[in-house]
């Protein structure tokens, strides 16, 4: 995969994590109210020019995801993908899985998913995660969905990798196994551009997305850096009444992509 093949343009490489509420945090929302906050928040993102959006859910399971979450997935993801055709869609769900989220995406229609723990073992606040690279790999040609671009995270800043390496090895590792692009995401901005910098000079020649801590102060140099860049708490909005399915701010968000134009 190349840069100009990654499922959004490549002249405005911009990613927006759309979190859908926690339901332990929030319990009790109908799928009709996670409609309203999927398009509003989904619409804010494109309408400011935001060339991908990634729907996250939040729900912790200890092992794979069940059954109601891939259902309110794919129902929300088809939502937003009717509604939003011309958005690239991505699909990231909590549970440690590598089918759900590409089920999910199957049925929706979304063109991409995002893995964390895609290659090595890690250790996370839920416990140990290990490598979904293989079985994602073979679920995705069982099911035919080899259009659907795979995301490895390597070395995600949630979680601490169980063997100390580099993480330009590691992204080595996530490339030969067929990750598609790679998502990297240092503690720091500064080292999110320092492990860019690295994965690049280890010879790994897939698109490179910086994960974090990207803002209206350091997009241009994140997208200097990087193929793509994924964004969301910088712009959201602040004190929002918990029944307001408005979460992110259409006015920063604007700005934002304004100045990864400039």
């Amino acid at each position: 995969m190349t840069r100009k093949s990654l499922p959004f343009r490549a002249d405005l490489p911009l990613i927006a994590a759309l979190h859908l509420p926690d339901p332990v945090v929030e319990p009790g929302r109908s799928l009709a109210w996670l409609e309203e906050y999927a398009l509003a928040n989904a619409r804010i993102f494109a309408e400011a020019g935001f060339s991908a959006l990634m729907l996250q859910d939040q729900t912790r399971e200890p092992g794979d995801a069940t059954p109601e979450t891939v259902a309110r997935m794919a129902a929300l993801g088809r939502v937003v993908k009717r509604a939003l055709p011309g958005l690239a869609l991505g699909i990231i769900v909590q549970a440690h899985d590598a089918v759900a989220p590409l089920a999910v995406a199957k049925a929706c229609g979304a063109d991409f998913v995002r893995l964390k723990v895609f290659v090595g073992a890690a250790m996370t606040a839920e416990g140990v995660r290990q490598a979904l690279s293989a079985r994602a790999r073979a679920y995705r040609a069982s099911i035919g969905a080899a259009d659907v671009a795979l995301f490895a995270d390597v070395f995600d800043r949630t979680s601490l990798p169980m063997v100390d390496m580099p993480p330009e090895r590691a992204a080595q590792w996530a490339q030969s196994m067929g990750a598609d692009a790679l998502v990297l995401t240092g503690a720091t901005f500064a080292e999110s551009l320092d492990r860019i910098d690295k994965a690049r000079a280890a010879g790994v020649s897939r698109p490179l997305v910086l994960g974090g801590s990207v803002t209206e102060s350091n997009v241009a140099d994140a997208l200097a850096a990087a193929d793509g860049v994924i964004v969301s708490t910088a712009l959201m909005r602040k004190g929002v009444d918990r029944d307001d399915p408005v979460r992110w701010d259409a006015e920063l968000t604007k700005r934002f992509v304004a100045a990864a134009r400039g």
